[in-house]
């Protein structure tokens, strides 16, 4: 049986140990926002009638929020245009 994105996102949390709110905050992270009882809804049973599958992008949004959350925020690198000559 394939792991679905419930089951990715759901397997993330317990190894990093993150809490619901810490989830909201990743995403926030990417202008991604999502509330604690919509985000219940991906870590309940497939069986469940409130059960929502974790779509695609969700999860991507999730995983470049986690980046940012771990590493802190990308360091602009200084431009280089065609007037810039190096010495």
């Amino acid at each position: 049986m394939p792991l679905t994105n419930n089951d990715i996102l759901k397997k993330l949390r317990v190894a990093l140990k993150l809490r619901d709110e810490d989830i909201v905050e990743i995403l926030n992270l990417v202008d991604y926002k999502v509330t604690k009882s919509e985000l219940g809804a991906f870590f309940r049973s497939v069986e469940h009638p409130n059960y929502k599958p974790l779509q695609d992008q969700i999860l991507r949004n999730f995983l470049n929020g986690l980046i940012i959350y771990k590493r802190g925020p990308r360091e602009q690198k200084p431009a280089k245009g065609p007037d810039k000559k190096q010495e």
